[in-house]
């Protein structure tokens, strides 16, 4: 019976019954995404940058001075991604995103857009919470396979309430 005891023992320590097993580690807790709600916003965009082949200074100082307010009733899909072209403004239309990434409040994403006789690419990156996000936005627009403007924004978001009806 010694000798049993005695093979027993090693066992024991190999599958932890010695009681000498360090604690589970605590199962992590997965964070509650973080989800722009759709409703009316009103965005603000600011233009921090603006070139075009043959802008002068005048030009150029009279861009920066631009800021535009508008009233939106922003859509946000099920992916928590809002309408794209909310978010290009008087940039483009039919807008669609060409990669996209929301997570945990941040937003990463390229916008391809019809402009004009052209098209436009619109980067934006930011910040965002339910009611509120904070993004800046990089614009190039397009003819012909050339660059025609490059315009740099500041675009925040404050949202308001549910959309109108009617």
């Amino acid at each position: 019976m010694q000798k049993t005891v005695l093979a027993a023992i090693p066992l024991a320590m190999i599958f932890g019954l010695g009681g000498c097993s360090e604690p589970a580690p605590a199962p992590e807790v997965e964070e509650a995404p973080i989800l722009m709600q759709a409703g009316e916003w009103v965005l603000t965009r600011k233009t921090t940058g603006y070139n075009t082949p043959t802008v002068t200074p005048a030009q150029y100082r009279a861009a920066l001075e631009q800021v535009s307010e508008d009233k939106v009733c922003l859509s946000v899909d099920g992916e928590g991604m809002p309408d794209a072209a909310a978010l290009a403004g008087k940039d483009g239309t039919a807008c669609t995103y060409k990669d996209k990434m929301a997570r945990k409040g941040r937003l990463i994403a390229t916008l391809a857009c019809t402009a004009g006789k052209g098209t436009s690419e619109i980067a934006v990156e930011g910040n965002y919470t339910a009611d509120t996000l904070t993004l800046g936005e990089t614009m190039t627009q397009s003819e012909g396979g050339g660059a025609v403007l490059r315009a740099t924004y500041d675009l925040s978001g404050k949202r308001m309430g549910d959309c109108p009806k009617g």
